[in-house]
């Protein structure tokens, strides 16, 4: 039976019913779950203030959990880098234990690739996804794989206008399969905290990597700016292909005249070589797959399919047998 630490190094939990709520799906699935002290703490907007968050941190390193789950996301994570313990985590990782989370957990697990080369999870947190009234059953089911070191990769389908899109604006044809990354080191998460990483110690020197991106209410022409940042910077030319999961909880206005996400894809289309890859089911949505942050991994196009595929502790990957849709 797993056992599942959880932490709130972030934003402080609003709704500890709603709180409790996810706890206890978690311990209905069979999970041994346990709360870190500082779990329901608050300071400011904050779960704790920062010296309590690290301990938290470090705790959560010493547990001899199976998974380190956060509770929420929010904002905080940033201003702990250059104190995680971070000799504590890869000792951890190495142990075998996974660290789960998106959102503002993306400048955690930047830093711990950058510091340790270890290997952390995108995936659900307590609040966002087991908290739900129904949460998602590819969700879970990915959860599940992570939590029994069963995930070996996922899968997923643009749809038609986003490929038609693709075919016509990328240059490539539209050959039945195409293998766009091999032996490629996965990484990115939050757009925004991605971004703000960038310059300085803590942002990883990823080349020939393949880089997945989601955020949550960023217009597109904040969305356009960020992306460019990499563009220019260097990052995303030194890439095998871009992946872009969900762009959520934003407003269009009359002012924008047609500008829109698509427009911003296709404008990026044109000023790099690098695939652009679309519709990830990954971000602030409850359709949400587990993604493993510094593993090498193998992207596949067949038509309009994708697949990342990679192995994991006990069996190897093989093409297309852990494929979600």
């Amino acid at each position: 039976m797993p056992k599942i630490y959880i932490i709130s190094p972030s934003g402080a939990v609003r709704d500890r019913q709603v709180f409790q709520k996810g706890v206890k799906l978690l311990k209905s699935l069979g999970h041994d779950v346990e709360l870190d002290p500082d779990v329901l703490s608050r300071h400011q907007r904050f779960a704790g203030d920062d010296d309590a968050r690290l301990a938290s941190l470090t705790r959560a390193c010493e547990s001899d959990s199976d998974v380190v789950l956060t509770s929420r996301g929010g904002y905080g994570l940033t201003r702990l880098l250059p104190d995680l313990p971070f000799s504590k985590i890869k000792k951890s990782i190495q142990r075998g234990t996974r660290f789960v989370g998106f959102s503002d957990f993306t400048a955690f697990q930047l830093s711990v690739l950058t510091k340790t080369q270890q290997v952390t999870w995108s995936g659900p947190s307590v609040m966002d996804d087991l908290a739900l009234e129904k949460p998602d059953e590819i969700a879970l089911a990915c959860l599940n794989d992570v939590l029994e070191s069963q995930s070996e990769g996922t899968g997923w389908r643009m749809g038609s206008k986003a490929y038609r899109a693709f075919l016509s604006e990328s240059d490539t044809n539209s050959a039945k399969k195409t293998v766009l990354a091999k032996d490629a080191v996965l990484w990115g998460g939050n757009l925004s905290v991605l971004c703000s990483l960038l310059g300085t110690p803590f942002f990883p020197d990823i080349k020939g990597g393949v880089l997945f991106l989601e955020d949550l209410a960023e217009h597109p022409y904040r969305i356009e700016r960020m992306l460019l940042q990499l563009l220019y910077s260097g990052v995303m030319n030194q890439q095998k292909a871009i992946v872009l999961g969900q762009f959520t909880h934003y407003k269009l206005t009359p002012h924008d005249r047609g500008f829109d996400l698509n427009a911003v894809i296709s404008f990026l289309r044109s000023q790099t070589r690098v695939p652009i890859i679309t519709d990830l089911p990954f971000g602030h949505v409850a359709l949400k797959v587990c993604l493993p942050v510094g593993k090498r991994v193998s992207l596949v196009r067949d038509e309009r399919d994708l697949y990342l595929l990679w192995p994991h502790e006990h069996v190897h990957a093989h093409a297309l047998a852990s494929s979600h849709h």
